[in-house]
Formats: structure tokens, C-alpha cells, sequence
């Protein structure tokens, strides 16, 4: 097992998302305040551009050659009225790499702009913007997709203790997962720390199942999964959480469900593919499984999007074909 910590890829992969995790709190603990009570979403703007832009500096000095898919581009940055903006988002980046140009930045941010190839790394920079700007739960995701499966990654999760607690404020988690490999588990402030693995629940009976449920009901059909629920017995309340910190909680045994039905505002939604990526993975080498709402495994080998794949089912593996029939039964 130490041969996949000290593999190139884990190691590069785990030191990027720490220091994009810690970059990102720092603008949380700088930008927000008396702003946020009046709607203002800069904090999360200049999160999500700082964090991009660092990881993508990252890779280009670790793999040249490689590519990353990400979910910024730099284009809106470069408007006039977004110079303050931009200027913010150089000095944050400047705190860890001091030779940060506004320029440089925006070429940084921009590497992320590629269709995926068939080997390809992505990156979602600030997963969860609501939860990060009520300082609650956000992840940095980073995965590593060869044809169409992905092979590892990386989830940075700030407000998590030991990937399974809401712990606001505390050191955070930095969870990693291989192909083959299994889920572990480090304190996100302890690079040197003690890896531990992580374990998904061995819940069978639907009716003792705990579902991990979206913040914003947007994401999702609530009314659905409501029938689901009253269908299979289930009784405990669903945990409300943002992010792909619910792929960590599930992974750690701290749950046992997730859902994301298609809402009735956009039936012909399809999910992103750095929404799904890192978390997937962490499930899975937990024991977990994940699929779509059909039982297909997700293919992350049709560009930005899951273009195949409706909606997504994740559980701790022994649930999932009940939840599968469930699904099935009510017509979702």
C-alpha cells in the first residue's frame, strides 16, 4: 500500500487539493462577512479561480503533458468590470506562488478549458458554493479518468473530521481513493499524518437506510424521493449537506444513501462530470456502489457531461438494488 501514497499521480494529487483546500478557506475566512447577508457571491468567484488556477500550475510543473478539465474559464475575468475581481484572485494565488501575474493567472485558469481526451484529469475547484458561503460544507474534487472509468480521487473537504463529522472550523479532511486501492482518510492539516481506511456501512434493511440529501432542492426531485422513502420504510430524516462531502460521509459509514433524481424543472438535465468524479471513486473503494438511476455504471467518457447516464444512485452497496426497485416502482 505505500507504493500507491508514494505513486507520482496520489502524491501530486493529494498535495494539490490540500494546498487548494487551505487556499480556499483562507479566502472564506478573508472575504466573507457583513457581503453575504446582501447576496454577494464574490467570495465563491474568487474561491473557485484561485483554486482552479493553482491546481492547474500544479499539474503543468508535475505532468506537462497532462490535461485537466475543469469547470472555469478565465474569459469573464478579462472584462473590464471584473478587474477587481481578477486582481483579487492574483493575490490570493500570490500567497502561494508568488510569481502570480493576473496574466499568468488567467492562463492558469484557462488550462482547464480542454474537451476530455481519453486520459484526463477533473477538477471541480469549490463543490458546494451555498455551503461555502454559510461556511458549512464544501469539497475541492480532483479525479483522474482513464477511458471513461475514473482511476482516482480526491476530495478536500475543509469542514469534515475524519471524513465522516461536521466539525465547522476544525483541521479538515483530505480523503484519496485508488483503483484497487481502497478509501483513506488523512487530516487535511497534517501533511505527513496517519492515512486511515474508510469503510461504508453494511446496512441492508432499506428501512434502517440514512439518506444524504442535497441542500438545495433544486438539485434534485424532493417530492420523489419522499415517495421512495414512504415506499421502502425508511424512517430516520434525511441529512441535509452539500457537496460531495456526502460521497466522503458515505464512504466513512456516516451514511448510507444518495440521490440524485432528475428534477421536474429539468428532465433532461445531465450531471457534470467533475460533480460526480471524485466522489464516485471514494465510494466505491469504500465498498460502496454507485450508478445511474437505470443501474448503468457512470461512463465519464462523453466529454464535460454524463451524456448517458440519468441521474445517479449511490449507496453503500448492500441498499442499492432495493433502491434500484424503489426507483423502478415509483417511476423515477
Amino acid at each position: 500500500m505505500a507504493e500507491f501514497f508514494d505513486s507520482d499521480v496520489a502524491k501530486f494529487a493529494v498535495a494539490a487539493v490540500r494546498e487548494a483546500s487551505i487556499l480556499v478557506r483562507r479566502v472564506q475566512a478573508e472575504m466573507i462577512g457583513e457581503a453575504i447577508t446582501k447576496g454577494d457571491k464574490s467570495p465563491v468567484t474568487v474561491a473557485d479561480f484561485a483554486a482552479q488556477a493553482i491546481v492547474a500550475r500544479r499539474l503543468a510543473e508535475r505532468f506537462p503533458d497532462a490535461v485537466l478539465v475543469g469547470e472555469e474559464s478565465s474569459g469573464a475575468l478579462q472584462a473590464e468590470e471584473s478587474r477587481a475581481t481578477l486582481e483579487q484572485i492574483t493575490r490570493f494565488v500570490q500567497s502561494v506562488e508568488p510569481t502570480a501575474t493576473a496574466e499568468s493567472v488567467c492562463e492558469w485558469i484557462d488550462r482547464g478549458s480542454n474537451e476530455a481526451p481519453a486520459t484526463f484529469w477533473t477538477l471541480d475547484p469549490v463543490d458546494g458554493t451555498k455551503g461555502f458561503l454559510r461556511k458549512d460544507q464544501y469539497a475541492v474534487a480532483l479525479a483522474l479518468v482513464e477511458n471513461g472509468k475514473v482511476v482516482l480521487g480526491v476530495l478536500g473537504c475543509p469542514e469534515l473530521e475524519g471524513g465522516a463529522r461536521a466539525a465547522k472550523g476544525g483541521a479538515g479532511s483530505v480523503l484519496l481513493a485508488g483503483r484497487g486501492q481502497g478509501t483513506w482518510v488523512q487530516s487535511l492539516a497534517e501533511p505527513n499524518g496517519k492515512w486511515t481506511r474508510l469503510t461504508a456501512s453494511k446496512i441492508s434493511d432499506p428501512a434502517e437506510a440514512r439518506l444524504l440529501r442535497s441542500v438545495e432542492k433544486s438539485h434534485t426531485d424532493a417530492d420523489s424521493i419522499g415517495d421512495l422513502a414512504t415506499k421502502l420504510g425508511v424512517t430516520a430524516d434525511p441529512v441535509p449537506m452539500d457537496s460531495q462531502a456526502k460521497y466522503a460521509v458515505l464512504a466513512a459509514g456516516g451514511g448510507d444513501v444518495i440521490l440524485r433524481l432528475l428534477s421536474p424543472s429539468r428532465p433532461d438535465y445531465r450531471e457534470m462530470i467533475w460533480d460526480q468524479a471524485a466522489g464516485s471513486i471514494v465510494v466505491e473503494e469504500a465498498g460502496g456502489r454507485v450508478s445511474d438511476l437505470d443501474g448503468k455504471p457512470l461512463d465519464f467518457s462523453h466529454g464535460r457531461t454524463l451524456a448517458t447516464n440519468r441521474g445517479v444512485l449511490v449507496t453503500n452497496g448492500p441498499l442499492h438494488e432495493a433502491f434500484l426497485a424503489g426507483l423502478k416502482e415509483i417511476g423515477a
